[in-house]
């Protein structure tokens, strides 16, 4: 039994349709396997979305939204073959070495197979349900060979493609593991995330968060390996090389990161063995948990990112001086534009809480737009350092983000004396996208600005990627919801909120933003290569998603954003 077309689209997934197709229309010839991978993909998820939406009850995803299995399979695995098109431009003109090529190259690969071993995994569960319901079920027997068809076909286009980039028939049965273990655990973490924080998020947004996770702590683990080989075998035995040259930022984000993982699996720990030992329920014994969590918790914690982190960025980097003093070195080796870049986020920021905090507390404004102002607050913060101070912004977003994640700890565990207050303060943002078990608005704004800065260091031949996340939340995404929510009369659906007067606002704000932005970016020495239509098709096409999904946009809407503007 196939599946009927007007049963099979709808405006999101139309729009993911058009996103896939648009970067598939820029492919080489030589990227033809990739290609064929990324529609195999899609097809696959097209049917894996319409079974899971089919039963609703089997997953405790986020009320309000759909699954969102299309666009959580697509987008990663579309960004990685997305950069791969700007990096075979760089090849072509002999600008970078054909090592990091085949980096990203694997890295789309195991992009894929975090995406592909979900869709597996949701596929058995809602097959598996429909023919426990109903076992004369035929549409999950046609399911079941088109999806398998798939797989298989998927298969070996992974195989053919790792095996033009490998030595050794070793060296690709090693690959294929590798992207197998990327799979398994991208699907355990799903299954951990769904069952840890039930109705906090969608599929599609879980596929995303776990896949990222798993992709990135994977370079870091295989870098880490690459290097230790590197030291205990001799190189006249055995050649082990792994990825592309690393900047010092990158290795003090990724240690940082490191070290707030093990750091909070380490806090739990210590705070489950306490309360066995010491887990008498009366006054006394939860008096002296309050007074000695936040000594365990602080302790951890520096221990941790003082003494453990640095020691493995200095494993897999050679510093010159102990990471920690590299970062002040860094910071004051321009300190009066460095400097005065932080008081002058430090004093937005001061202004702007104390500002917002009191109307949320005292107005009947809506939270929606309320939140929309911290969007315009990362325009005035991050626009002028990404143009005049881009590296030290790449800093500053790590040590953002680990401050966002510290305090996110601090308030689920209420450790004394900042628990309730941060608690209180977080809520007063919060809307139906969130909860009590766990906040994500302000780390998907601050990602979704970030991501596409830090995916565009090294070559980038097309100068607007780098602002895609701060045009497209910051100033697109906050125009269509300030346009819509005042003048909007003309519902995209029925049953949706987003208006076409809020689109259209949206889109034409990041136009003439662009238009702004691209004589400021040649006057201070980016040479500008892109024409227009490309970036029009770019700007509508994430207009029209903005507009049709119910995931949460700060997450993909930069990411599709900055894809499209790779090409």
């Amino acid at each position: 039994m196939a599946i009927s077309p007007s049963k099979a689209m709808n405006g999101e997934r139309a729009v993911v349709l058009i996103f896939v197709l648009r970067v598939l229309s820029s492919l080489p010839l030589a990227l033809l396997p990739h290609a064929l991978s990324l529609s195999l993909l899609s097809l696959f998820s097209l049917v894996v979305e319409i079974r899971v939406d089919d039963s609703p009850s089997l997953f405790k995803t986020r009320s309000g939204a759909s699954s969102g299995i299309i666009l959580g399979a697509v987008t990663l695995p579309t960004v990685m073959l997305s950069k791969l098109i700007q990096l075979s431009r760089a090849v072509s003109l002999q600008q970078i070495e054909i090592g990091e090529l085949e980096h990203m190259t694997m890295q789309f690969w195991a992009a894929s197979a975090c995406s592909c071993g979900v869709l597996i995994f949701l596929f058995i569960v809602t097959w598996c349900a429909a023919n426990n319901k109903n076992p004369h079920f035929s549409c999950s027997v046609w399911d079941a060979k088109f999806s398998l068809s798939c797989v298989i076909l998927y298969s070996a286009v992974c195989c053919i493609s790792l095996a033009t980039i490998s030595h050794t028939g070793f060296n690709t049965a090693l690959k294929l593991l590798w992207l197998l273990c990327h799979g398994f655990a991208t699907v355990k973490l799903i299954q951990h995330l769904l069952s840890t924080f039930p109705f906090c998020a969608s599929i599609g947004e879980a596929n995303l968060v776990t896949s990222g996770l798993v992709l990135y702590f994977g370079d870091m683990l295989a870098c880490t390996i690459s290097k230790v080989c590197r030291l205990l075998i001799p190189p006249e035995l055995v050649s082990i090389r792994y990825g592309i040259k690393r900047s010092e930022i990158g290795i003090v984000i990724q240690g940082v990161l490191l070290g707030l993982l093990i750091f909070s699996a380490v806090f739990k720990f210590l705070i489950h063995l306490w309360e066995y030992f010491w887990g008498a329920n009366n006054s006394e014994s939860r008096e002296r948990k309050e007074i000695w969590r936040p000594l365990i918790f602080l302790t951890s914690l520096g221990f941790i990112m003082i003494a453990v982190a640095p020691s493995w960025m200095m494993l897999v980097l050679d510093f010159d001086v102990h990471p920690v003093l590299w970062i002040f070195q860094f910071i004051f080796s321009e300190p009066f534009k460095r400097l005065s870049l932080c008081i002058y986020w430090l004093v937005l920021i001061y202004a702007s809480v104390l500002r917002f905090y009191n109307i949320s507390k005292n107005s009947k404004i809506e939270r929606i737009l309320l939140r929309k102002y911290y969007h315009l607050l990362a325009v005035l913060m991050f626009l002028p350092a990404l143009i005049y101070q881009p590296k030290f912004l790449d800093l500053a977003f790590g040590a953002a983000l680990a401050v966002f994640l510290v305090l996110e700890i601090i308030r689920v565990w209420r450790i004394w004396p900042l628990g309730q207050l941060v608690h209180q303060f977080m809520s007063a943002f919060t809307d139906h996208r969130d909860s009590d078990l766990i906040i994500v608005s302000h780390f998907s704004l601050l990602l979704g600005c970030a991501l596409p800065i830090w995916m565009s260091s090294g070559f980038n031949d097309r100068p607007l990627t780098p602002f895609s996340g701060i045009l497209s939340l910051g100033i697109g995404d906050t125009m269509a919801s300030m346009v819509g929510h005042k003048y909007g009369v003309l519902r995209w659906s029925k049953t949706g909120k987003k208006t076409i007067e809020g689109t259209a606002a949206g889109i034409t704000s990041v136009l003439a933003a662009c238009s702004v932005l691209l004589p400021l970016l040649a006057s201070t020495g980016y040479f500008l290569t892109q024409n227009w239509f490309p970036i029009f098709i770019a700007v509508t096409t994430s207009g029209l998603l903005e507009a049709y999904t119910t995931q949460l946009d700060n997450a993909f809407i930069p990411l599709v954003f900055y894809s499209l503007l790779c090409l």
